[in-house]
């Protein structure tokens, strides 16, 4: 079995820390990297640090857990266990599970977020939406440019999505006209309203993301034709903790390690329901409208079981 330090090694040379953002925190958050007698057999991947997914870390018997979102971002004074942060690091560390973070250097990868969003939407990938200046090769960045395996209405390619990306109370929203014809997409993981202006130099039909805002959203829409696909976050990253496994597991296979890989298929998206609007402002509305309530606890069915 390996030890913790040559994991945690061949992590960061997936995702090397230091092409992380300024302001973003990665690596290992706790963990005796230094201990030869700390060895991994097994190795939880997650979306985000909480204590569900630690609690799953030690029933799973993990010796690692890495997840896509930090669990201090902003950094911290204290662990103490009496907030849910310094749960999840004690929980962790009684156990001798180590945490390890890998986010906007994971993003940027090659293979990184987008193209496991990609994937999981059988889209063909192009080249990346905002093109790493330090990547000769022009494989490394933000986001993707894609080609739809086949031409889609705006209808059909928001029930594409909705069908391959786990099940959250959000579902796949849409703006645009839906009987638009959608050839080319860009898709970027997580939150994406920050890159309209790449997209639209971009020159493709439609952007697909997550925590679309509505002065940007709206904007967007007013300055061209794009069509608008808002997933949730959780959503649109989750397919990265099978691809991220994945590579990990073909690191084991040529070293001879032995580990075993898992993926957690517990949905941490925040919001639990939804119910859809039935009336206009002007009508009256009232307990009879109806509701339409999602189960945000199991993921699609063309997810992975």
């Amino acid at each position: 079995m390996p030890e913790l330090s040559e994991v945690i090694a061949a992590l960061d040379a997936l995702w090397p820390p230091g092409r992380a953002e300024q302001w973003d925190a990665v690596g290992t958050v706790c963990g005796d990297v230094g201990n030869p007698d700390a060895e991994v057999r097994r190795v939880l991947f997650a979306v985000d640090p909480v204590q569900e997914i630690a609690d799953e870390a030690v029933e799973l018997g993990a010796q690692l857990l890495v997840t896509h979102h930090p669990l201090y971002l902003r950094g911290t004074t204290s662990v103490a266990a009496d907030t849910f942060k310094g749960r999840v690091v004690h929980t962790l560390i009684r156990h001798g599970v180590a945490l390890h973070v890998a986010h906007t250097n994971a993003d940027t990868a090659d293979p990184g977020v987008s193209d496991a969003l990609a994937g999981a939407l059988d889209l063909r990938v192009l080249g990346p939406l905002v093109p790493d200046p330090s990547d000769s090769e022009g494989r490394r960045g933000l986001g993707r440019v894609c080609e739809l395996p086949r031409p889609m209405r705006l209808s059909e390619l928001t029930e594409w999505a909705a069908q391959r990306l786990p099940v959250t109370a959000q579902g796949i929203r849409a703006a645009g006209d839906p009987d638009r014809l959608i050839r080319s997409i860009a898709v970027s993981g997580g939150s994406g309203d920050g890159l309209f202006a790449e997209v639209r130099a971009a020159g493709v039909d439609a952007y697909l993301t997550a925590d679309l805002r509505h002065h940007p959203a709206s904007e967007a829409r007013e300055h061209s034709g794009l069509a608008l696909l808002d997933a949730a976050h959780f959503a649109t990253e989750w397919p990265w903790c099978e691809q991220a496994a994945a590579q990990l597991d073909e690191i084991s296979d040529r070293h001879g390690w032995g580990l075993r890989t898992h993926v957690s298929r517990t949905v941490t998206d925040p919001w639990t329901a939804h119910a859809a609007s039935y009336s206009s402002p002007s009508a009256p509305s009232g307990p009879n409208s109806g509701t339409d309530s999602s189960d945000s606890n199991e993921l699609t069915s063309g997810a992975p079981n």
